[in-house]
């Protein structure tokens, strides 16, 4: 069998973006069972409701749901099993002196296959109020219609 290469998306948390204004990503491995990964390779996840927290100098994932298998015998997983986190050392130090400030969170961005192993995007995030939000949303809707604009003095039409 080939190996893989390149990436695939999983599934992606597009509501983090919305909900959180990201600080800073990192790249980490999950440890995982073997119909874990069968299930992910279905494509079958959820990271919606997912956080990573810092528990003695490790990293682990949260809430996250990946269904059982549909052919798994007794040997199948937990579906909201807590799943550790591969970082460097480094660089769960440098999350743990970030975490220590208030209303910083880490929040999975996305998971994916990279070169055949699953990875999960992470990001220190902070929260955003009810007006950062509509205030995001305004500035995005003034950006599309000034890029209609454009497009149609570009075309002639305007």
């Amino acid at each position: 069998m080939a190996k893989e290469r390149g990436r695939k998306a999983i599934v992606t948390n597009r509501k983090a973006r919305h909900d959180y204004s990201i600080i800073d990503t990192y790249e980490a491995g999950v440890v995982l069972v073997g119909t874990e990964v069968k299930s992910l390779r279905e494509g079958r996840a959820s990271i919606v409701d997912a956080f990573a927290t810092v528990d003695d100098g490790e990293v682990f994932l949260r809430n996250l749901f990946i269904p059982e298998y549909t052919q798994g015998t007794w040997t199948n997983h937990e579906p909201r099993r807590t799943r550790k986190l591969l970082l460097h050392r480094a660089e769960i130090t440098k999350l743990i002196g970030k975490i220590k400030e208030t209303g910083v969170s880490l929040v999975p961005l996305s998971m994916y296959f990279n070169d055949g192993k699953v990875k999960v995007e992470l990001a220190l995030a902070r929260g955003k109020k009810a007006y950062d939000k509509r205030q995001d949303l305004a500035k995005r809707d003034a950006n599309r219609e000034i890029a209609k604009a454009m497009g149609r003095r570009a075309k002639g039409m305007a």
